[in-house]
């Protein structure tokens, strides 16, 4: 019998995040991942919150992200009420540059774990989800490693491009 492929949920608390978020969304589409994208609040809707994690696995999903900003308690509150993999993502807020949303996503109580990503890094998110439920999908850790050897000769590339910028600059003196 084959496996059907894990979806992965995005979850925002408030539809400003999409602009950070929408890295994660591309990045797990690349990678042929289904995801499902909403709006859930810990502290405006949390019966929803509660209600959607504690019903994603037998909905299909296999890992949660979550983004959010300020107090920053949606990842907390989801991994609360489920054993999926939760990957919180701190929004960058004017008020405090993300330090408020970074700490509140990172300090987690004992048996609550929440993966937390660098302030507004969605596409990081993405990949760890990717890496999670590759564990289990052989067909998707090759496209991972394919995306490891594409940013290997990216940089190579890179260096190469450096390496004769260097000498045009130096043959000019």
């Amino acid at each position: 019998m084959a496996s059907v492929q894990k979806k992965v949920a995005v979850i925002m608390g408030s539809d400003s995040d999409l602009g950070v978020v929408k890295d994660a969304i591309l990045t797990l589409h690349h990678l042929g991942i289904p995801t499902e994208t909403h709006v859930m609040s810990a502290h405006r809707t949390p019966e929803q919150a509660c209600r959607f994690a504690a019903q994603a696995r037998e909905n299909g999903f296999g890992v949660i992200i979550a983004a959010a900003g300020k107090a920053a308690h949606l990842a907390g509150v989801l991994a609360a009420h489920t054993t999926l993999p939760v990957i919180g993502i701190p929004v960058k807020s004017s008020t405090l540059d993300g330090l408020d949303a970074l700490l509140a996503t990172v300090q987690m109580p004992k048996g609550i774990p929440v993966a937390t990503v660098a302030i507004d890094g969605a596409g990081n998110a993405a990949i760890l989800a990717a890496q999670i439920l590759a564990l289990a999908d052989p067909a998707l850790a090759e496209k991972l490693d394919a995306m490891k050897q594409e940013m290997e000769q990216g940089v190579i590339q890179k260096d190469a491009a450096l390496q004769e910028t260097v000498r045009e600059m130096l043959d000019k003196q």
